[in-house]
């Protein structure tokens, strides 16, 4: 890539990073540009669709994410590296208001921009789920699927002004139903 064309596509990013993080998934791609000091035209040459924009946002912190997972699967306590990532999760979600429909939809298409980081980051989530199964200290009656349906719907929860203050009673509650043992996740964070 040329240096002007880098240039170029590294302020998008990071102009994009902080429109997306105050006004959401739906944020206006016209508006990026214009903040960012290029045109339309620029954009889509390098982000064709939405889609491939938000896909150069989450990579970084799903890859993140999957490496924090790889560091957790060595963790003495099975359930609170589960507890964890599930936190950290929930937070990267967050952090970009409206992706979890875009997330949720990219697992199911192998065609989506999204659909790599967000399978492979299900994956890393899925590993510590087993691992906790596997030492006894979560459920068994759940799935990475359901894992990464109780992150996303905190994350919703979170993006609702109304509902955001509940957002750590109900992660508790949460962390509490998917654990057998009954540690409260102060606890396991500690």
């Amino acid at each position: 890539m040329r240096a002007d064309a880098r240039k170029n596509y590294d302020q998008l990013v990071a102009v994009a990073r902080d429109v997306v993080t105050q006004e959401g998934a739906d944020a206006s791609l016209r508006d990026i540009a214009r903040r960012a000091g290029v045109g339309l035209g620029t954009m889509y040459r390098h982000f064709p669709t939405r889609e491939t924009l938000l896909e150069a946002l989450l990579r970084t912190s799903f890859d993140e994410l999957t490496d924090k997972a790889a560091e957790l699967r060595s963790a003495d306590s099975a359930s609170a590296a589960l507890v964890s990532w599930l936190g950290d999760f929930v937070a990267c979600a967050h952090n970009y208001r409206g992706v979890i429909d875009l997330m949720v939809a990219a697992i199911e298409d192998p065609g989506s921009a999204l659909h790599t980081s967000c399978v492979t980051m299900k994956a890393a989530g899925a590993e510590l789920l087993a691992r906790a199964q596997a030492e006894g200290t979560a459920r068994t009656d759940i799935d990475a699927t359901d894992l990464y349906a109780l992150g996303g719907a905190l994350a919703w929860v979170g993006d609702q002004p109304a509902l955001a203050p509940r957002v750590d009673h109900l992660f508790a509650i949460i962390t509490g139903a998917i654990l057998t043992t009954r540690q409260s996740p102060a606890d396991l964070t500690a």
